[in-house]
This record gives C-alpha cells, structure tokens and sequence, in this order.
C-alpha cells in the first residue's frame, strides 16, 4: 500500500504522464488533415498515403495489452520512459522523412513509443494519486485526451499553412523532451513483484489477432462486410483471438490474468465503456456528413460544431471524477449514462431543419454525458485490480477505447 509521502509530487507526475497522454492523443488525429499535402509533396496516391495515419492506430492499437502487461513485469517508470524517448525520437524522424515508405515506417516506430506510454498512463495516475481522489486525477487525464482531439487537426492545419507538414512533428520535440525529464525526475520507481515472466505466445497471438480484427474492420467499412478478403480477415481474427483466450486459460503467467474478469465491477464497468466508445465514434462518424450534406456547412464550420462535443466532456470529466471521488463510481457513472442516452435521443430527432440552437442542445447532454461517465467508469474499472495488474488494467482500458473508435 503507497504511503503518504508517495503521493507529494502528484501533480508533477500528472504533468509528465499527461503530456505522454497529450501527444499520443494528438498524433493519431494531426496527420489526417496533411493527407492531402503528404500525398502531392510525397508524390504518391491515396491508397498509399491513408496508411500514414493507418500504420499509427494499428501499431498503436494491437500493442497496448502487451505494454501494459510488460509495465507490470519490468516497472512501470522505464518502459514509460523508454516510450517517451522512442515518440520524441521517431517523431523527429518523421519530420525528416525523404519519401512515403520512410514515412510510415517511422509512423510505425512513434506507435511503438505511444503504446508505451498510453498503456501505462492511467496506471502510473492509480498509484501516484490516494484512492479518495483517484477519479479527479483520471477526471484530468480524461480531459487531456479531449484537448488532444480537438486540437489536432485545428493544429495541424496552422502549422502546414504556416510552416509545412514536417512540423507537425517536430512540434512533439519540446514537449517529449520536457515529459521525459519530468518522468524522469518524478515518476517513482516502484520495484515490481519478483519471478513474473513475459507471455511472448500469448502475446503474438493476441497482436496477429487485433491485427486481423482491425484490419478486417477497416477494409469492411471501404469494400463492404460482404467482401471476401473482410470476413477472411475478421475469421482469421476469431481464431487467432480464440487461441490467445485458450492459451491464457493453461499457462502458469498469462499475459491476461482471466481471473480478473471474474470480478464483476471490472468486467461490467469495462464491457459498459466499450459499448459507450461506439456509441461515440458511430456519432463522430455521422455528423461531419449530416452537418455537411443535410445543413450545408462548411468544413471549417464542421470542424467547429464537431469538436463541441470534446469539449464538453473535457469539462465534465475532471468535475465528475471528483463527484465520484465523493459520491462513489456507480451512482456517478449510473448519472452520465443517463445523461448520455439523453443526448442520443435528442440527436436522433435531428432533420435537415435542425437550427444551430437545436444542435447545441442536443449534442451538450450528449458531450457532457460521456465526459461524467468517463471518468468515474475508469476509477472503477483501475480501483478493481491488485497494485501488480494496474499495468494491464490499465492497456485494457486503451484498448477499448480504441477498439470502441475503430
């Protein structure tokens, strides 16, 4: 159990996991509006070019169970630190990139560094902070990802017109640079349980399965789920993900302990986030041509009405955290779930009348709902587990998320 003292320098660790947190958020949305740009300067085509940001989200995405895992094993602070090390460094690369495929492949290595981090982030919160204010702090961390999302794109934009596509890069040197010397300086070492080994089969299968998955769900949404090359993919999945849960049922050290799952407040609060991060990707897919095709809005108006909904649960998160923090995680969370199936039911009213009014109204309770369901959801989900799984508690969370936005 953490003493007292382990938790003088909170905040200077929120700051540094934070900024992991921030960048990691940042990049897997800043690209998209360089695409254009990339594949003239480049002097490649879209097919090639949508792989920039593809490369990214996959890598990113398959690896987050493995690194929270490897946390667990090997400490926290250096893997944290080596991925904050590995963005900064791959980021500069990026920036420096003579063609497309050298490109993707340093997109491939910043995934890498942002596993890293994203994985063990929360984790690293959960133990630098009390158990009585774990969900400020997650609160916090929730409203990071939404400043994240919303100022990518706006960001990148600037900084092409301004500058040029290398530096929405080396934008991220500064800051990695000042997160590690943070990590560094405040994130405590915590000695891991002794005699834990690395599941390596475990964690091929579950990397090739996520990969199929991923890649099958994202070829379904340009060819169709009809496609044979799709179900091929997503059957693979199956299979492969289907071995993994096999595997980790007869050996000695899973990479996942299934027994957690045995914990209803865990697996419930887990299986009840996965479900909301689909609901809000579904929304984040359908507005831009609602807003666009039916309203008549412009781009940059798009973009502005869009990232209302980032915002308000940038707001709402580190205030219901802390609701939470005093109320309980389920009474809290219970309210944002209401609250956002609200806002679902008001958008669903939405016609080529809607007036920018009735947009705002509907879309707030829609916003602020998963901004004060987020943040209890995540308290409940990383106060389930013992201190020696935050890590994979923690890549688990990630990795619903990202599923959920995939």
């Amino acid at each position: 159990m953490p003493q007292p003292d382990s938790y003088a320098h909170k905040w200077h660790v929120m700051a540094a996991v934070g900024m992991g947190i921030f960048l990691a958020t940042i990049d897997g949305s800043i690209v998209n509006v360089a695409l254009p740009t990339l594949r003239a300067e480049l002097a490649t085509d879209f097919a090639t070019v949508q792989w920039v940001p593809l490369a990214y989200l996959l890598t990113l995405s398959t690896l987050l169970l493995g690194m929270g895992r490897l946390g667990d094993i090997a400490g926290k602070k250096p893997i944290y630190v080596s991925g904050f090390v590995l963005f900064t460094l791959s980021s500069m690369l990026c920036g420096l990139a003579p063609s497309i495929g050298w490109l993707i492949a340093f997109r491939v290595l910043q995934a890498i560094g942002a596993a890293m981090t994203q994985a063990l982030g929360m984790a690293i919160i959960t133990e630098s902070f009390p158990p009585s204010e774990r969900g400020t702090a997650l609160g916090v961390s929730g409203t990071l990802v939404s400043v994240g999302i919303v100022l990518g794109p706006t960001l990148g934009g600037l900084l092409i017109d301004a500058l040029s596509w290398h530096w929405i890069f080396f934008v991220n040197l500064p800051v990695g640079i000042a997160g590690t010397l943070l990590t560094l300086r405040y994130v405590p070492r915590k000695q891991p349980r002794g005699g834990q080994r690395f599941d390596f089969a475990g964690a091929l299968l579950l990397f090739a399965g996520l990969l199929a998955l991923l890649l099958g769900l994202t070829l379904g949404q340009q060819r169709g789920f009809g496609d044979r090359p799709v179900w091929l993919l997503l059957g693979t999945a199956v299979l492969l993900l289907a071995g993994f849960i096999a595997l980790e049922k007869h050996i000695r050290q899973p990479m996942v302990d299934l027994s957690l799952f045995r914990n209803q407040l865990f697996s419930i609060n887990l299986l009840t986030g996965l479900i909301a991060f689909i609901a809000v990707a579904g929304v984040f897919i359908l507005l831009p041509f609602y807003l666009e095709t039916m309203l008549g809005y412009g781009p940059r108006q798009v973009g502005l009405l869009i990232a209302v909904v980032p915002v308000l649960l940038g707001v709402a998160a580190p205030i219901s955290g802390a609701l939470s923090d005093r109320y309980g995680t389920r009474l809290i969370a219970t309210i944002g779930l209401g609250v956002l199936v609200g806002g679902y039911l008001a958008m669903s009213r939405f016609t080529a009348e809607t007036t920018l009014p009735v947009y705002v109204l509907a879309v707030l309770p829609f916003g602020a709902g998963m901004g004060i369901f987020q943040s209890p959801n995540n308290s409940a989900v990383m106060g389930a587990v013992p201190h020696d799984k935050l890590g994979t508690a923690s890549g688990l969370l990630a990795i619903t998320r990202n599923l959920g936005q995939t």
